[in-house]
């Protein structure tokens, strides 16, 4: 007998991830549990370092490809979570990604950097470094988004990570 929390007849969501959300921790804050996911591969696009942030972005760059991993199982109320903490700097888009292990093509959301022009990308981002540099820091920031997301008047996410980050 299903619960009537769950409702089988709801789409469930794929989000393929490529940078702060690689990391199961952060996952776990923002949605309470830690959904499947397995490796996957976003061709046609490439990861940028952001001058001033620890996150990355992606931009469509022919020829290129990011190495990630796609999310299973999201609800709407998760995906709703994820939009908010990805804020107005990122689009939500629909894209093909690829398993690696499977051969398999599927289409996944994923968060695709909004200015297409910004001149404060540059480079490679890389996970290992941000887990080293950074992991800790973010956490903290995204336990203080979510503590604020309860809020009736609750700041954005870029606000919460520009208060969280001037501290230096």
């Amino acid at each position: 007998m299903a619960s009537s929390t769950s409702s089988p007849s709801l789409p469930l969501h794929n989000v393929f991830v490529y940078g702060s959300l690689l990391a199961d921790e952060v996952v776990h804050v923002l949605l309470n549990r830690l959904p499947p996911s397995s490796p996957a591969i976003l061709n046609g696009y490439h990861r940028f370092s952001i001058k001033g942030r620890v996150y990355p972005a992606i931009l469509p760059v022919d020829s290129k490809k990011v190495a990630g991993k796609v999310i299973t199982g999201i609800t709407d109320l998760e995906l709703d979570i994820l939009d908010t903490f990805e804020d107005v700097e990122y689009i939500r888009r629909t894209v093909e990604i690829s398993l690696p292990d499977k051969s398999e093509k599927l289409f996944a959301d994923t968060y695709v950097w909004g200015n297409k022009d910004d001149p404060n990308l540059y480079g490679d981002w890389d996970f290992e470094e941000w887990k080293q540099l950074h992991m800790k820091d973010f956490l903290n920031m995204t336990k203080g988004f979510m503590e604020e997301l309860e809020q009736p008047e609750s700041k954005t996410r870029v606000a919460t990570y520009e208060s969280f980050f001037q501290q230096d």
